[in-house]
């Protein structure tokens, strides 16, 4: 991208500043930026004529609300231009994701979306779900609009076409078909059960039907399963109808399949007091794979046009977009869109606002659940601050919190040892907040609680001294919430007090003496520990984000743990890939038999040279 960017002395504040800049612009596309006095940035715009567009900030009537707050708060602008429109739309975009300007739409849930893949790395296709880049050599379908999706059609195609789904290295180690074989969910052929030209005859119907070719398939099904009847083979022709069958489930579960609308993705908007939920439907090989909904971030005086433009550029700038976009509201800048999408995809994308026929009444069911999803958040948001503002007043905090933080460690005599922090707020549980921490201090005893909660506490404020020393970005916490009572209470207090930490306020929850729940005590610094009544709101609240803290901390324990069994020591041998790690195993049946075996023995292996043979050998005598 051509761009250039410059910034000029600073005008005086408010409509002054703009009028300042207008005589250094001239009418290049390109992308502005309004920052406050504090350098702040307060807001990113595009423009296909940049002067045009600032000098329309310039005059002091005419503005929304939202608009007129803004220009008031504005102490300086920098500009960037562009070759061309689209260049500044999707540079505009990129910005707001990366800088989270105050008066933009922002879309603050963009997590990727999870996609099935056919693995083409071994000669008997693995199908399983897949999430990120697509690196692995394969075909992707999707996207789905959740994990669960994914494992509902997961589940039923392997009842239809029964493909494996274990990892290479498990298929290579099997001398006995496992459970999927019995359960009817595989055809078993890592033992040779089934032959390699019917696995792939199996894979192409599995990837015909996700291709959208589901009625051909079931007809074939039928067909096949009729010709095994009249030749009496009543257990092939139980397979097929099951197949059937298991097609039918998918499709049921699947609930809306329209004829007419092969690719799409179904974008509809409902605002409501000053608050967005866009609901989004994934339709792929005529098939619905889900649906999400989303709530950015938008003002009490924004309208439609302007939420749902500024959510596809952003919603689209790390995915691909589909050959349609269906939406409930038109864009202004469509044609602008609809390039810079189409150059994203290679290919024609469409944007469309139907207003009869199929592609209506699929807007409508989104715009229904946009609609009835806002209602329920916007009443979950009403408990969710009067809770807050309970726990304020349970714990004398100045001010209602806006972000709790919750912290519980997990071990098994000290080992595997790591905490975790969760996060609470006025939208609930803010996941992507949520953060582990492993346990890197040797000189900790094993089992020391006190120690472990001092260096997770000490590894996160030092992030955050480091990062947000000025407290700006909303990451720092207005109460902590400790697993523990006062022992654990002085240990965390130490540790802010070495970092010069001493106005957040912080909480120890304790159950009693007979730990059981309703009887917490609660612990603070200097003062005598107390306990809420059982029936409180406010304690069912400190309760669930307690739980949620130690739900996170086990799992978290939990995959470290499994992941230090399942570690395998050739991993770590240069020169050892995954074919010759087969070799390996086969030849010596362990890991471990690998690491004690003398250098003949690793020449004799097939595949691996008298030079591999060496460096294996040196590499665990070394350590041993």
């Amino acid at each position: 991208m051509d761009k250039t960017e410059h910034t000029t002395e600073t005008p005086p504040a408010g409509f002054g500043v703009v009028q300042g800049y207008l005589k250094t612009l001239d009418g290049s596309p390109g992308v502005y930026r309004m920052l406050d006095s504090e350098s702040r940035v307060l807001y990113v715009g595009k423009a296909r004529n940049l002067r045009a567009r600032v000098s329309s900030y310039a005059r002091p009537t005419g503005h929304s609300g939202r608009i007129a707050r803004m220009i008031s708060e504005t102490a300086s602008m920098m500009f960037l231009t562009t070759k061309t429109e689209t260049e500044a739309l999707l540079l505009e975009q990129n910005l707001i994701k990366q800088l989270k300007p105050k008066y933009n739409v922002l879309l603050r849930d963009d997590k990727s979306f999870p996609n099935i893949l056919v693995s083409r790395e071994h000669a008997f296709p693995q199908i399983k779900k897949h999430r990120g880049a697509k690196k692995e050599k394969g075909s992707y379908y999707g996207p789905f609009a959740n994990a669960g999706a994914v494992n509902r059609t997961l589940n039923q195609l392997q009842r239809a076409f029964l493909l494996r789904d274990c990892t290479d290295a498990t298929f290579e180690s099997r001398t006995r078909p496992c459970l999927q074989y019995q359960i009817k969910r595989c055809t078993a052929p890592c033992v040779g059960y089934i032959s390699e030209q019917d696995y792939l005859n199996a894979v192409h119907d599995a990837e015909r039907y996700l291709s959208g070719r589901s009625t051909e398939i079931q007809e074939q099904l039928a067909t096949e399963m009729q010709v095994a009847s009249e030749a009496m083979e009543f257990e092939r022709a139980a397979v097929m109808r099951d197949r059937i069958r298991a097609l039918t489930q998918v499709q049921t579960t699947q609930g809306i399949n329209p004829r007419g609308v092969s690719e799409a993705d179904i974008i509809a908007l409902h605002l409501e007091s000053g608050q967005a939920c866009v609901q989004v439907f994934f339709i792929r090989a005529n098939q619905n794979w889900g649906n999400r909904d989303f709530y950015p971030r938008v003002g009490i005086d924004i309208e439609a046009p302007e939420v749902l433009e500024a959510f596809i550029g952003q919603f689209y700038d790390n995915k691909e977009p589909p050959r349609q976009l269906i939406l409930s509201h038109p864009i202004d800048n469509v044609d602008l869109m609809t390039e810079a999408l189409s150059d994203k995809l290679g290919r024609k994308v469409e944007i469309l606002v139907p207003l009869r026929g199929e592609k209506a009444e699929l807007v409508e069911g989104a715009a229904r659940n946009a609609r009835e999803s806002l209602a329920r958040k916007m009443s979950e948001s009403a408990t969710q601050a009067k809770l807050l503002k309970g726990v304020a007043e349970a714990f004398d905090l100045p001010a209602t919190p806006q972000r709790i933080e919750v912290y519980d460690n997990s071990h098994i005599q000290g080992t595997n040892a790591v905490g975790g922090m969760i996060v609470a707020g006025s939208d609930g549980f803010m996941k992507n907040a949520y953060r582990k921490f492993n346990i890197k201090d040797d000189s900790i005893t094993p089992g020391d609680d006190f120690g472990m909660m001092k260096e997770v506490l000490a590894r996160r404020f030092k992030r955050l001294l480091k990062e947000d020393p000025d407290r700006e970005n909303g990451q720092w916490p207005d109460l902590l919430l400790i697993d523990g009572g006062a022992g654990q209470v002085s240990a965390v207090d130490e540790i802010m007090r070495e970092w010069g930490v001493t106005d957040i306020p912080m909480v120890g929850v304790a159950k009693g003496v007979d730990r059981d729940h309703g009887k917490e005590e609660f612990h603070r610094v200097g003062k005598r520990p107390f306990a809420l009544q059982r029936n409180d709101p406010v304690l069912y609240f400190i309760q669930r984000m307690r739980d949620e803290a130690h739900r996170f901390a086990i799992g978290t324990h939990r995959a470290k743990r499994a992941k230090s069994i399942a570690a395998n020591p050739l991993d770590d041998v240069p020169g050892v890939g995954a074919a010759r790690k087969r070799a390996l195993l086969a030849h010596f049946g362990s890991a471990k038999a690998v690491t004690r075996a003398a250098l003949p023995d690793l020449k004799a292996v097939e595949g691996v040279s008298d030079a591999l043979a060496q460096a294996i050998y040196d590499f665990f005598h070394e350590k041993g």
